[in-house]
């Protein structure tokens, strides 16, 4: 155990140099987030199909708990109970359009170096221009439920249920339920409950009052979370357990077209359509999921109807509610409505990330409206709501509630819009005919392999190095 201590300790020393000038300690939080007895009681995962390049290699690492699928290349990590997600990753011969359209000279690997991700989702869909065959996180620590999404980081701390989407991050801090996507950010701290989208076109800034984040998402003095949304997460923590304690399971039925992931947890009435993806640790309850739509990673669909095209982004959480046709809900979302007081979103809505909608009374959000910040009534929507329409009319600037946009709110409607298609595209939800196939058609044969960590001895904890290549 003493090896997997040092690893733990050059970890925290490597990331406490990149933040040293926010004289910002890391060690607490690791401290108290890594169990190194409890590490020993998972093992780690990777997945095989004949779609996805195959290449892992994991050196002096704990990898526990960890699930990988494509080319991944981990040294002296500490990879926890995370999901390392390579289906997206760029072939040899493929090209970036913002690197003039060079192509790759090699297949994209995603590396990861002497970083701590805890129950966090790496998501391989890069865009950096300057490593165009190299997806790298680095000196890094992300806290529970953190999501990293196409974005490389380097020396960086992310608090609990943050999200970095689209990005390059170099020696910053982002703070709890923060979500920023601003092309490349460097030694900036952004405070608790950011939602920041900029581009050359527009800016989209939100921020959440502190009295109203401390209920959903808090943190203590050693950065390990608190408050409901934690609560929620953590309560269901021990159906995912279950799934890791067995090697074979009745595959839960559903159309040839669709997939449903090994490891997420489908209870109650769940009814699946045609061109579905449920990813990895979805977890879906008493669920319709109408034809084209997806669950990812981390998302939780609970006594809800979601109509067909709709999207929940990665740590969504959708409870009693009804959802419109071709809806997006954003990342780390939190719909939590109840039995006798419903959450019904029109069709064409986009929910952004890191929306909390937590209503005392049902709740109706009209169609192709713009969604965010927190709603706890139908009197909060004239403040954080706007019809894409009005949105559209936008040359300047707008100002609604406590939200600002500047720019031109056509074009940001229109990239949010050309995104959320290209999610479509490459779930799935558009094949026929053998047309347009993506990862619901893509995943449905994968090879489930696990690998154990040594369990006595001076490597103890540590998983021994191995490279799995065709």
């Amino acid at each position: 155990m003493n090896q997997l201590q040092r690893l733990s300790d050059r970890i925290i020393s490597r990331v406490k140099i990149n933040l040293e000038e926010f004289e910002f300690d890391t060690e607490p939080f690791v401290n108290h987030a890594l169990d190194h007895e409890k590490m020993l009681e998972f093992y780690a995962f990777y997945g095989i199909t004949s779609r996805h390049p195959l290449y892992f290699n994991f050196k002096n690492s704990n990898i526990a708990g960890s699930y990988f699928l494509g080319k991944c290349y981990v040294e002296r990590s500490a990879i926890y109970k995370s999901d390392v997600r390579g289906d997206e990753l760029k072939r040899k011969g493929d090209s970036i359009r913002s690197a003039k359209n060079l192509p790759l000279v090699e297949d994209e690997m995603i590396s990861i170096l002497d970083s701590l991700l805890y129950k966090t989702l790496v998501h391989s869909n890069s865009h950096n221009p300057e490593s165009p065959e190299l997806f790298s996180i680095r000196n890094t620590i992300s806290a529970h439920y953190a999501n990293i999404h196409g974005s490389t980081l380097e020396g960086c701390f992310l608090g609990p249920f943050a999200t970095v989407d689209l990005m390059n991050l170099h020696s910053c801090i982002v703070g709890e339920f923060s979500y920023v996507q601003l092309g490349e950010l460097f030694h900036r701290k952004i405070d608790p409950g950011t939602i920041w989208i900029k581009s050359p076109h527009f800016e989209f800034k939100y921020r959440f009052k502190n009295t109203i984040l401390e209920n959903f998402v808090g943190v203590n003095d050693a950065h390990q979370p608190r408050g409901m949304i934690y609560d929620f997460v953590k309560a269901r923590d021990q159906e995912f357990e279950r799934l890791f304690e067995v090697m074979h399971l009745e595959p839960f039925e559903v159309p040839g077209t669709s997939a449903v992931n090994r490891y997420a947890v489908i209870k109650g009435k769940t009814r699946i359509g045609e061109n579905v993806l449920v990813a990895q640790r979805a977890f879906l309850q008493n669920a319709t999921m109408g034809d084209g739509s997806n669950a990812q990673e981390n998302s939780y669909i609970i006594d809800s109807v979601l109509q067909g095209n709709c999207i929940t982004a990665h740590g969504g959480k959708i409870i009693h509610a009804d959802v419109g046709q071709e809806c997006f809900v954003g990342f780390n979302s939190f719909l939590n409505g109840r039995s006798d007081e419903r959450i019904k979103i029109g069709e064409g809505c986009i929910i952004m990330p890191h929306t909390i909608i937590n209503p005392s009374m049902p709740i109706e959000i009209p169609n192709e409206h713009l969604v965010w910040g927190y709603i706890q009534s139908p009197e909060d929507l004239a403040t954080h709501t706007i019809s894409l329409d009005a949105l559209a009319e936008v040359r300047e600037s707008l100002t609604v509630g406590t939200m600002t946009f500047s720019g031109k709110g056509a074009v940001f409607i229109g990239s949010f819009k050309d995104r959320l298609k290209k999610i479509l595209k490459d779930n799935g939800a558009l094949y026929k005919d053998g047309e347009n196939r993506g990862h619901a058609q893509d995943d449905q044969n994968i090879s489930y392999n696990i690998i154990q960590p040594y369990r006595t001895g001076e490597p103890k904890g540590l998983y021994p190095s191995i490279r799995i290549k065709p």
